[in-house]
């Protein structure tokens, strides 16, 4: 058991179901010390206003001692790594995960979809980028990779895509944890929970991480204390 899950969604995700009132309740009874709420950028249909973003600056840190992060899981919007996250939202948010959907950004060529990444990963705006495994969106994997180790980005292994959703991600997710283990990155592991009974789930992700020996140090769900201080 990791004690610490870097996505999931609320009911402001309108085809997510579980609250954050729900999240803590499921995080004390399945021992995870801290997590982080990331609905889905504004630019997405049932997806929260911007003002939703901003407005977590209310909610408190700890409750009945679980952590809590602020954050969102961003759309790619272009080849210029551009998000649908900006401004307020920035300051008042802790946590910013980007990835694409295709409401947003449509799949492209492989030397699109790896200009798009690497110009996110680039920019200095983003601390995770979301299930770069998907077999929809092909990228050029080591490059991504060495890119999101120089600039201290982690790439995230998704356990809802060997589940529910983005059907035949395992080799490319073993290509993923394989690159970054090889450029010395950091991998996120995310449940992408939609309701929390699945919160803090990662057995399919470490299938994949186990496959390919990847150092437990650079998994950053490991301990809750280095994303206390993200950037």
């Amino acid at each position: 058991m990791y004690p610490v899950d870097l996505h999931m969604h609320t009911v402001a995700s309108t085809h997510a179901y579980s609250t954050l009132s729900d999240y803590i309740a499921q995080a004390k009874q399945k021992g995870i010390k801290l997590f982080a709420i990331t609905d889905h950028g504004p630019d997405m249909e049932d997806a929260p206003h911007h003002w939703h973003f901003i407005n977590m600056r209310i909610w408190p840190r700890v409750v009945d001692g679980v952590g809590i992060l602020r954050g969102i899981e961003a759309n790619i919007k272009n080849v210029d790594g551009e998000i649908d996250c900006s401004g307020k939202m920035f300051d008042s948010l802790d946590l910013i995960i980007a990835g694409f959907h295709e409401p947003v950004f449509a799949p492209h060529d492989k030397a699109t979809n790896t200009q798009a990444m690497i110009a996110t990963i680039a920019s200095g705006n983003v601390h995770i980028i979301s299930h770069p495994g998907n077999p929809k969106y092909e990228i050029d994997v080591k490059a991504v990779a060495e890119a999101a180790a120089k600039h201290q980005v982690a790439l995230e292994i998704n356990n809802s895509s060997f589940l529910h959703s983005r059907k035949g991600s395992e080799d490319n997710c073993r290509e993923v944890a394989a690159a970054v283990r090889d450029a010395g990155g950091w991998v996120a592991l995310g449940s992408d929970s939609h309701t929390a009974f699945t919160m803090g789930e990662f057995e399919e992700c470490l299938k994949i991480l186990d496959a390919v020996d990847f150092p437990p140090e650079r998994i950053l769900n490991v301990s809750p204390a280095p994303l206390t201080e993200l950037p």
